[in-house]
């Protein structure tokens, strides 16, 4: 997430214009993504690596165990 916000910054934005635009973002693509996914942006954006044993009907978690 850091490379991101260095190079939205190396556009000129403030700060806090690339937390605004980053939050903005997040909040449309947890939008277009079921509820039970929205925890996985939250987690990107604070540097965690998401919970993937959801995806796939948790198929995918028996691979990121």
């Amino acid at each position: 997430m850091e490379e991101l916000k260095q190079r939205l910054a190396a556009l000129g934005l403030s700060p806090e214009q690339v937390d605004s635009a980053l939050q903005t973002v997040a909040n449309f693509v947890k939008e277009k993504l079921p509820e039970n996914y929205q925890p996985m942006v939250d987690d990107l954006l604070e540097g965690r690596t998401p919970d993937f044993s959801q995806l796939a009907g948790g198929l995918l978690g028996k691979f990121f165990k």
